[in-house]
Order: structure tokens, then C-alpha cells, then sequence
């Protein structure tokens, strides 16, 4: 799950909003909250991109096709012990609320892990479903490029990019 950079506050201040709005979680300070949600959800990125590259440096050392890309990162994030693609949310999620549990902006925590899940799941899930109608609409728009080729990479990101422009995001 690819979370962009100008996503990230937004989607913090969703998530600080969802906890502090019913009062299951106690903090004297919300911006700070809200930050340090914001420095895991870029640790994530920081961790999901460094994945993305080294499935990159195996692919060209052991002189595999590009398609076989997802597959490579699936298990180079398997050797560092994190999760991607479908199960990116849960692996965040976890990450999430073990920060919370140790988290020094957190003065109490009044609800079960579940609830916590819940309501931090909301705005990732959000997230994930525009990434995927975008995504589908340039994989429609990009039929005739073969995936995995440098072209489609180059094409990928420049319709992506047009089509976010032109709906705003």
C-alpha cells in the first residue's frame, strides 16, 4: 500500500480525530499524537521504499523480467519481516498501535486493541480504495504497454500523475 507524503497528515489528523473523538484514547497534547502517527505511517513509506528498491537490485542481479517485481518484494519484505500489498493495513494497524501502547503523547488508553483497530482502519481503508480505482483506470488506460518494461514504469507514473491532476488529489 502506497501511502503518498501529502496524504500523510491528513490521514493522521483522520486517525488522532477517530480516537480522541469518543474518548478512547487520553492525550494532553493531540498535535503530538497526530505527529507521531505521522513519523510511523512515514516510517512505513520509508520501509515499503526500500523494499521496492532492493526487489529492484535482485531482479537485476539475478537477470529476472520485471513482471516477476511483486513477487520479489512480497518476499524481500518477508526476509525484513513486514508486510505489503493486501496486507499492508493490518501490518500498519499493527504497527500503530503498538507505538500507541508506548508512546509518550498517549496519557491513556481506555478501549480494547479491537476498538483500536477499528477506528484506525477507517481512513487506510479510504486511502486504499481511491489508490485502487486509480490504479485500475490506468491499468485500463495502459493496456497496450507490457507491464514490468522500463516503458511501462516511465507510463505508469505519468498517467497516474494526469489522472490525479485532473480529479484534484
Amino acid at each position: 500500500m502506497r501511502i503518498p507524503a501529502s496524504k500523510i497528515p491528513a490521514i493522521a489528523r483522520d486517525m488522532t480525530q477517530a480516537l480522541l473523538a469518543e474518548g478512547d484514547v487520553e492525550a494532553e497534547t493531540p498535535s503530538e499524537l497526530q505527529r507521531d502517527i505521522e513519523a510511523v505511517l512515514t516510517q512505513y513509506m520509508r520501509d515499503e521504499q526500500a523494499i521496492t528498491d532492493r526487489a529492484r537490485e535482485v531482479l537485476d542481479a539475478r537477470h529476472l523480467p520485471p513482471s516477476e517485481l511483486n513477487k520479489m518484494r512480497k518476499h524481500v519484505a518477508e526476509e525484513r519481516h513486514m508486510k505489503v500489498g493486501d496486507e499492508a493495513i493490518d501490518y500498519i494497524l499493527d504497527q500503530l498501535i503498538e507505538f500507541l501502547m508506548q508512546s509518550q503523547s498517549v496519557d491513556e488508553i481506555y478501549c480494547e486493541d479491537v476498538v483500536l483497530r477499528r477506528k484506525l482502519r477507517g481512513p487506510l481503508r479510504q486511502l486504499a480504495q481511491t489508490e485502487a480505482s486509480l490504479e485500475q483506470e490506468v491499468r485500463g488506460q495502459l493496456r497496450h504497454v507490457q507491464e514490468g518494461t522500463a516503458m511501462w514504469d516511465v507510463e505508469y507514473r505519468r498517467m497516474m500523475e494526469d489522472i490525479k491532476r485532473r480529479k484534484g488529489l
